[in-house]
Formats: C-alpha cells, sequence, structure tokens
C-alpha cells in the first residue's frame, strides 16, 4: 500500500510536531509513507536519516500565490503530481476543501481528513485526536528525530568531558519571540562560573548580528556557531548537548525530538500549543502570566525572569 501524509503548515516546530502521527501511520501500515510538506518545514534535512520515511513531496505554494501549486493552475498540477505516483491512501492534516478535491483528483480511493473547513485549534490536541481515531491506538505527542548512529558518535568523541555543551537558541520567528541577546550573553558566563560550558548558538544567517554579538563578548571562546552548518549537520552536535536554553522556535523542537532536556522561553508564542507535548520541555514564562495565558500577543519578552533562567538551567545541567 502506498500512503501519504499531506502537512501543509510551515516551519521546522511544526514539522516535528507531527512526526509522531506520521511514524504511528508507517507503523499501523507497515510501510514507509511519503509526506507533502513545504520546503521551509526542512524536511529534507530533518528526515533525511528516517526510517519511516519514503517521499518527501514538496508543496510549493506561496503568501504572493506565485508558487507552481498556487491558483486553478497550481491546483491541478498537484493532483497531476500525486495521481502519477498512484497512492492508495492519503491523510489530511489539514480542513481546506482544496486538499480533498486534489486527493480526489489524483485518483486516492482512501481520503482520511480533518473536519472541513477547521480554522484555529491546538496543533498537538487536533493532530493526536484526529491520528488516534483514524487509527484505533494511542500515539505519544513526543517526537522523534533519528539520526544515523554513526555520525552522533563521531561528534561525541570530539566533544570534552570537561565541559558541559549547551544549545543555545537565540534566534527566533519575530522579535517579540526573543529574548534580548545580552541576557543570553549574561546568562552563559554566569552558567560558566558555576559549571565549565561550550555554548552552541543555533542561529543562521538572518540572526548574523546576534551570532556577532555574542561572539565578540567575554564569552566568545566558549562558543561554536551553527551559522555556516546545514541543519543535517547539527543535529549530531545537538544530540550530544547537555541542555537546550533558549527562544520558542524550530531549534527548541529539534532538540525536544532529540531527547535534550529544554528550558524554553515562551513570551509571544502560545504554550499550550508548542510547550507541553514533551516531557523535555521546561518552559518559562513571563512575570505575572501563565502558561494557560501565554500566546500571540503576550508580547513579554522583558518580564522573563533572568534568575528563574538561570536556576532551572543550572538545575537541569546538575
Amino acid at each position: 500500500m502506498k500512503v501519504l501524509v499531506i502537512q501543509p503548515k510551515i516551519g521546522m516546530g511544526d514539522m516535528i510536531i507531527y512526526l509522531p502521527y506520521i511514524h504511528a501511520i508507517s507503523k499501523k501500515y507497515q510501510t514507509p509513507v511519503s509526506i507533502l510538506v513545504k520546503e521551509n518545514s526542512r524536511a529534507n534535512q530533518l528526515l533525511a536519516d528516517d526510517r519511516h520515511i519514503d517521499e518527501i513531496i514538496i508543496l510549493n505554494r506561496s503568501k504572493n500565490d506565485t508558487g507552481i501549486h498556487d491558483g486553478v493552475p497550481g491546483f491541478f498540477k498537484l493532483s497531476k503530481d500525486l495521481k502519477k505516483r498512484q497512492f492508495d491512501k492519503v491523510f489530511i492534516y489539514n480542513g481546506s476543501l482544496r486538499y480533498l478535491l486534489i486527493s480526489k483528483l489524483a485518483g486516492i480511493k482512501s481520503i482520511s481528513q480533518y473536519p472541513l473547513f477547521r480554522k484555529k485549534d491546538n496543533i498537538v490536541t487536533s493532530a493526536k485526536v484526529f491520528t488516534e481515531n483514524e487509527l484505533n491506538t494511542i500515539v505519544s505527542t513526543q517526537p522523534i528525530l533519528n539520526l544515523n548512529k554513526e555520525k552522533v558518535e563521531k561528534i561525541r568523541k570530539n566533544f570534552s568531558q570537561n565541559f558541559k555543551h549547551i544549545c543555545l537558541g537565540i534566534s527566533a520567528s519575530g522579535p517579540t519571540k526573543r529574548w534580548d541577546i545580552k541576557n543570553f550573553i549574561k546568562l552563559c558566563e554566569k552558567i560558566n562560573d558555576k559549571i565549565p560550558s561550550k555554548f552552541y548558538l543555533a542561529a543562521g544567517n538572518n540572526d548574523r548580528d546576534l551570532i556577532h554579538e555574542v561572539l565578540n563578548s567575554k564569552i566568545q571562546k566558549n562558543c561554536i556557531s551553527f551559522k555556516d552548518l546545514e541543519i543535517s549537520e547539527t543535529m549530531p552536535l545537538i544530540k550530544n548537548c547537555d541542555l537546550y536554553i533558549g527562544n520558542d522556535t524550530g531549534w527548541l523542537h529539534i532538540s525536544s525530538a532529540l531527547d535534550i532536556k529544554c528550558v524554553a522561553l515562551f513570551m509571544d508564542s502560545p504554550v499550550q500549543a508548542y510547550g507541553k507535548y514533551s516531557n523535555n520541555i521546561n518552559v518559562i514564562v513571563p512575570e505575572g502570566e501563565t502558561e494557560e495565558t501565554t500566546t500571540h500577543d503576550t508580547l513579554g519578552a522583558n518580564k522573563i525572569s533572568f534568575e528563574k533562567v538561570l536556576n532551572k538551567s543550572i538545575e537541569l545541567l546538575n
């Protein structure tokens, strides 16, 4: 049987959150499944070593409707692309009528989909309930990123045992979701005073200013930047870290899925959706807020307690 999973959300974090359900489908049907995802999900790099994945098909849609799968021409192109692959079954993690009609036109006989036209939902709860109902089995919400063991071991041999190794998630999808870089620098200094540590700067080319500031601080000699690395190259490094500390960003969800303990700073995104699905994630929210009230437009970056972040980090490192 050939099975397709359609997951049209953007971002690495979303891709990782859906992994338990994709894996459950693969196990249920005892075959690797193909996935239809957007390019900025980074699925090609995240899932390169995943035996549950067959083909990664890129969904080319854009905000300005210039993607090859946008509009009426894109509708027919995508259905044609899927039809030639002769899928028997599709799971659609979206309530769009478009994907339902595309699947029908592609000749897929068995279609499972979210309720049509569903808009607002909790990403984890909706995916879990949908998958469990379809598969008639309980599915854990904890994602697992599978890595080549030889790659992980090769990195491990180069990691000094004289230091703790910390992945530092200084980037974010927007400025309101990002703790001030000066706080991260001060945090690294305080941690290093108590526990000698190496810090791995999880950030890319769009975060050059942040990286520059850290690499020109007192803690610079203890820092290594991910700026010039592919995401697939960073994953064995993160897997060998002792802790993740940082913003709610894709790096948080990668770390969690690699079974790394995380101190996650939520200041302008919904904790209930993105911070509670994994026991690896330890959430810190702005002073005066709760995990229930911290969501979009909380705008609490300046209210994250430095002492709470430091104390939780030291606790988990010990």
